[in-house]
């Protein structure tokens, strides 16, 4: 089997109600929110969908508990109202988790303080869930930790989404069902203003080098902390800056004796919380707060960053010995929140806020600054009321279903792909986690052949026909959009070159590839994975995570 893909339709000349530029969680949710309105939307994203922020984040789906220290209930409220929904709406991706808040006798909180918080965050969340840790889990726990402080382990429940990436392919497959144009590897070069106005957008496709001019009623500037940089390219004279970049970056470690399998959530010397988080089958570290006003495409951890989350968790578990050595690799990303030059970096608020250019001669030009994960559909319905559009999220919410419901389901659905693919229990497994009710479809189209059964690596369950659903159904358009997004093995802890060459010769036999087209394929997406994906900084390479 050899698969063709069809090239992308001209857009020249086509008039859309709103053209979000951004392809990240918010700019997919926005896109979708519109489009399930009726109205004509188009989505276009420079690189690809959830490249930016929304791949460097912590990966969580929270109330935002620490929030409550700055006095902002409305958007712990509405973070977790939004978690809830995410639990209900895709519980293949968005998992509960629990969660332990770590005090010892140094601790900048007290244990008294800490457990009124956690009091009001379940009552703003009208968490009514029985889930809790064990004693023997806590304890278990405990027992990891530095024997020589005294704990305080005090239990919540928040949830994680371990691949965002792939939460935001779904989102854009579902704008697009809706009747959105999504375009990714495509630039918005310049803005067409009249009257004061915003008439249209002049917009470059990077893979053809082709220029395609639309017209529009508006423009959502969805761009994270590429907005300011937007704004100066269409010569929007601005006062002063709508963002003021902040640096998160987080270390990958593997699992280590003692590592938990719970989420933990604790202090660093300087009081600043910090995640310890199974993910992946590794351990999620992060994360930091670092004024960045560089290029977000080149943020990368510095060494003080790296050195600051290692030693931090190389003092909770000093008994395995952590050290640079068990860092599989690293990753920042900037998050774009509101200019505020005269407050904390961790004071400045996490609420999203829609800036209406009108004043600076661009009306109906909205830039979106702040959002998380969490709450990136509440943002959606927000900025769909603004452009003039009923939010279709808005409906009565159904009654929330839980995974242990869903678990006797789970199972028949497993043996039903596994059968249709003539693929394995685990690769059906695999199959239903990161495509959901695709699945299926995923399934028949592996059965066509034994190359298409193929795992896409020696040590993954996941197999080359999700490659291959990734070019034809998800707009993937290179390996890095595949490998990093769309079948994220590569962020998994068995990835090395071997890895890649591995993947590039068996998705190209059935991509079709010659030997020059999997070359340049494998080079580029090499060049993306290690630019990402960064190795320790080579001053800690020699030397351990000093736990005292």
């Amino acid at each position: 089997m050899t698969l063709q893909l069809k090239p992308r339709a001209p857009l020249d000349g086509q008039h859309f109600h709103v053209v979000v530029i951004g392809g990240g969680i918010n700019g997919a949710a926005i896109a979708r929110e519109i489009a399930r309105s009726g109205k004509k939307v188009l989505l276009v994203e420079n690189n690809d969908f959830s490249s930016g922020t929304t791949s460097r984040s912590t990966r969580i789906i929270h109330g935002g508990l620490r929030y409550l220290e700055h006095g902002e209930m409305d958007l712990v409220r509405e973070s977790l109202r939004e978690r809830q929904r995410l639990l209900r709406e895709r519980p293949q991706l968005v998992h509960p988790m629990q969660f332990l808040f770590l005090l010892d006798e140094n601790s900048k909180r007290s244990a008294m303080t800490v457990r009124a918080g956690l009091w009001l965050y379940r009552r703003l969340g009208a968490n009514n869930s029985n889930r809790s840790l064990s004693e023997f889990d806590i304890k278990r726990v405990e027992q990891a930790l530095d024997a020589g402080r005294r704990w305080t382990l005090l239990n919540y429940e928040d949830a994680q989404c371990e691949f965002p990436e792939r939460l935001v392919a779904e989102w854009v497959g579902e704008a697009a069902a809706a009747g959105a144009v999504v375009r990714n590897h495509t630039e918005a070069l310049a803005l067409n203003l009249a009257h004061g106005r915003v008439r249209g957008v002049l917009l470059r496709d990077r893979l053809s080098g082709k220029d395609h001019a639309v017209e529009t009623s508006w423009v959502v500037n969805c761009t994270g902390p590429w907005v300011d940089r937007v704004c100066q390219r269409f010569a929007l004279k601005m006062p002063k800056p709508l963002l003021g970049g902040v640096r998160g970056s987080h270390i990958v470690l593997r699992r280590f004796a003692g590592a938990p399998t719970t989420a933990l959530y604790s202090e660093a010397a300087d009081g600043r919380p910090i995640f310890v988080l199974p993910w992946n089958e590794q351990i999620l570290v992060g994360t930091t707060e670092v004024a960045d006003s560089d290029d977000p495409s080149k943020a990368v951890p510095s060494a003080e960053e790296t050195q600051y989350l290692l030693q931090t968790v190389a003092k909770l578990f000093p008994k395995a010995r952590i050290s640079s050595r068990d860092i599989h690799y690293t990753f920042a990303g900037i998050r774009p929140l509101p200019y505020a030059p005269d407050s904390k970096l961790s004071a400045v608020t996490r609420r999203h806020i829609l800036h209406d250019h009108a004043e600076q001669g661009a009306g109906r030009l909205i830039s979106v600054l702040g959002g998380k994960l969490t709450t990136a559909a509440a943002l959606a319905r927000d900025c769909a009321r603004l452009v003039g559009c009923s939010a279709a999220g808005d409906a009565n919410e159904a009654p929330a279903v839980t995974t242990r419901a869903l678990d006797p389901m789970l199972d028949q659905s497993i043996l039903e792909i596994a059968r249709i693919g003539s693929i394995s229990q685990e690769s059906a497994r695999s199959l239903l986690e990161w495509f959901g009710k695709r699945a299926f479809d995923v399934a028949h189209m592996a059965m066509v052949s034994p190359e298409l059964r193929a795992p896409i690596c020696p040590h993954s369950t996941h197999v080359v026909a999700e490659a291959v659903e990734a070019y034809r159904q998800e707009y993937a358009s290179t390996l890095g959009d595949v490998l990093l997004r769309r079948v994220p093995l590569a962020l998994g802890s068995c990835w090395s070159e071997a890895c890649s060459r591995e993947a590039a010769m068996r998705i190209g036999t059935v991509m079709g590839w010659d030997d020059h087209q999997r070359g340049e394929n494998l080079e580029a997406f090499e060049i993306e994975r290690q630019a990402f994906l960064q190795k320790a900084p080579s001053a800690l390479a020699a030397s351990p995570a000093a736990a005292d």
